[in-house]
């Protein structure tokens, strides 16, 4: 019997075309019964399966020939078996990322929000930067605009990276890192996204800093945004895909 048509990566592994996977489960069992044993006999180290919510009835079949689960996306689930004891098969995706925004007018006035979530408590106002989680795909510069101008409707350009924190156990057990930048208004009218957000106003910067119901961690972070000149967006020699790569560094001579 012939294997299962297949790619391969440059660590050994080899990827089945999840098109060629035959959607009867008897015949993909006999098919990939055979592959495996071909691709081991080849010096293969680890098999990709890719099965398209389309084909969920040939998952049962990979599990019962030693596949286990990697992860998967909206349409899809990516299994994995090692053909070599040992091969090292990376994790998938550890970390959600965000990114927040100081945006400062000319005023000395901070942008900044309460979420409805927060209000429910009945306690005071909890007042915090725009902010959110990078879309798939979207570099971080454009995402704090974009989170800045939904929530809050106020336009805003990117001067700099400034500071990150770093946690762990967050949403469904993952790490997440969230970035905070600078950003200067264009705008000033404020149009509210009222889905989440409960308040939206500018801030005097020092009554947010004396404020008893912001966070330390907000406060820092303010202050660090204001005294900090931060890292910006550079050009970088040898990266010519500006829709792929995003580098902040040091202002300097290479800076755009």
């Amino acid at each position: 019997m012939e294997t299962i048509e297949a790619t391969t990566n440059p660590f050994g592994g080899i990827l089945p075309d999840p098109e060629a996977l035959n959607p009867d489960p008897k015949a993909f069992d006999a098919a990939l019964c055979a592959s495996l044993a071909a691709w081991k006999d080849e010096g293969y180290k680890v098999v990709w399966l890719e099965v398209s919510i389309a084909k969920a009835a040939l998952i049962p079949v990979a599990v019962a020939a030693g596949f286990s689960f990697h992860h998967s996306g909206t349409d899809y689930l990516m299994l994995t078996l090692r053909l070599e004891q040992g091969a090292f098969i990376p994790p998938y995706a550890s970390h959600y990322i965000g990114a927040g925004g100081v945006v400062l007018n000319d005023a000395q006035e901070l942008l900044v929000v309460s979420e409805k979530y927060h209000r429910q408590s009945g306690g005071p106002p909890r007042y915090k930067l725009p902010g959110g989680q990078l879309h798939e795909g979207e570099h971080l510069a454009e995402a704090v605009v974009r989170e800045v101008l939904e929530e809050t409707g106020v336009e805003a350009a990117f001067d700099a990276l400034v500071c990150f924190r770093h946690w762990h156990g967050y949403r469904h057990g993952k790490s997440d890192i969230y970035f905070v930048c600078r950003l200067h208004p264009l705008s000033r009218d404020i149009t509210m996204q009222e889905e989440e957000i409960a308040e939206c106003l500018w801030m005097p910067v020092g009554d947010y800093l004396a404020g008893e119901n912001i966070s330390d961690f907000n406060k820092r972070i303010v202050e660090a945004a204001i005294h900090s000149e931060g890292v910006r967006l550079t050009d970088m020699e040898g990266y010519a895909k500006p829709e792929q790569y995003e580098f902040f560094m040091p202002s300097g001579p290479q800076e755009s």
